[in-house]
């Protein structure tokens, strides 16, 4: 073994940070330090909800079996998959167990955050905001600023610094240099959190199209419901400030005949009155890239971003932290050095997040300009696209050495 702890820098307790982090948080062999820019009680994202597919939770059950079990039970399954027109009219009723071995969750942000970062908690440096990284003679370095003190202190001498700082990652760009622009896909995507009330006819992951307008909603722990809005834009502009109007969102989604389900009514009516809770967002993606310098490896969102059409954002996050973790104690273990890691990393998750980010933007096809949502959906039950989704929700990554 090294005569030193190697020294781990991750940089965002996101999703995949802090489960990083929880991997390795008992090893005597390591000196663990994660940044994390805002307070302890100060949860990004806290105002919306997600969804993690069944693979997530195959990957943390193999893996991270501890932090499986914690999200679990505080979330909701995610069991099935339905979509509909806004006028009711059915058209996929999927049973995620007809293709996974196991189910989804769903949760708020800020309750998942708080959970995997609270377990971590000695480890992390709230309120540290990155603002510089670059490499010396001793390796990587990171420079943060107490966001609090407005004190700016350098981490150097780092052997792994892991970047889980989102897909806008100051430590991206220092891998990458001027890499191409995200790729937009010219729809504008919001979100909003909202009390369920006792007339609620929504439970498990669903979505409602009128033309290539969609909305998607499911309920989370808290007695909540997650909503996600979707209608096209043009791809190279903003989102303009009349879509933003209570008025637009009142009638995007009104079927062109008849009235809408109930379900869509109730969203419809929620988004209105909710209105001044929306984040706004457009759908976009990203190269895939983990570990083109040594001694730094891209995680989450910081490697891959991607459309979170078919909810894998924070579910590949999962996996990395899996992949992660098992190299890292491999390397720990057998005495090697962890700048070697991201090119590991690299070599057993690209092909696969790939495949994901690829698999995401073929399937927004139905939220797209002049998009048919029900040929589109048809297409989706059809055993190209099942096979794909099958593949998506149970090749996870093993443990390293284990028989596939």
């Amino acid at each position: 073994m090294p005569a030193r702890k190697q020294k781990v820098v991750i940089v965002g307790a996101g999703i995949a940070g802090s489960l990083i982090a929880a991997g390795l948080k008992d090893r005597g062999d390591v000196e663990l330090i994660c940044l994390e820019r805002v307070g302890t009680a100060d949860h990004a994202e806290a105002g919306t909800g997600l969804n993690i597919g069944p693979n997530a939770l195959k990957a943390l059950d193999l893996h991270l079996p501890e932090s499986a079990a914690l999200i679990r039970a505080n979330s909701l399954p995610w069991e099935s998959w339905r979509i509909s027109l806004t006028n009711g009219r059915t058209l996929m009723d999927l049973k995620l167990g007809s293709l996974a071995e196991n189910s989804g969750i769903r949760i708020r942000w800020a309750e998942l955050y708080s959970l995997l970062r609270t377990a971590v908690s000695p480890h992390v440096r709230y309120n540290a905001e990155l603002v510089g990284c670059g490499r010396d003679e001793s390796g990587p370095y990171v420079d943060w600023k107490d966001t609090i003190t407005g004190a700016v202190e350098r981490i150097g001498g780092i052997d792994l610094l892991i970047a889980g700082d989102g897909r806008y990652s100051l430590i991206r760009q220092f891998v990458l240099g001027e890499e191409e622009k995200p790729f937009f896909l010219g729809v504008c995507l919001y979100r909003v959190l909202f009390p369920a009330g006792p007339d609620c006819p929504l439970d498990d992951y669903a979505q409602w199209f009128n033309g290539a307008n969609r909305l998607l909603a499911f309920r989370v722990p808290g007695d909540l419901i997650y909503c996600a809005g979707s209608f096209p834009i043009p791809a190279e502009s903003g989102i303009p400030d009349e879509m933003k109007q209570r008025e637009f969102l009142g009638r995007v989604y009104l079927p062109e005949e008849g009235e809408p389900s109930p379900e869509a009514a109730y969203l419809i009516d929620a988004i209105q009155r909710y209105a001044d809770r929306i984040h706004w967002a457009r759908l976009q993606d990203g190269s895939v890239a983990y570990g083109r310098e040594r001694g730094i490896l891209l995680v989450g969102d910081s490697a891959h971003p991607m459309v979170p059409t078919l909810g894998q954002g924070a579910t590949q996050a999962c996996e990395d932290a899996c992949v992660v973790v098992d190299e890292i104690k491999a390397a720990l273990d057998a005495g090697r050095p962890l700048a070697d890691i991201s090119e590991r990393v690299e070599a057993r998750r690209a092909e696969r997040v790939r495949f994901v980010v690829q698999f995401s933007r073929d399937a927004t096809d139905t939220m797209l300009a002049g998009a048919d949502p029900v040929a589109g959906t048809l297409r989706k039950t059809e055993p190209e696209f099942q096979a794909k989704l099958k593949s998506l929700y149970c090749d996870v990554p093993l443990p390293a050495g284990a028989a596939a």
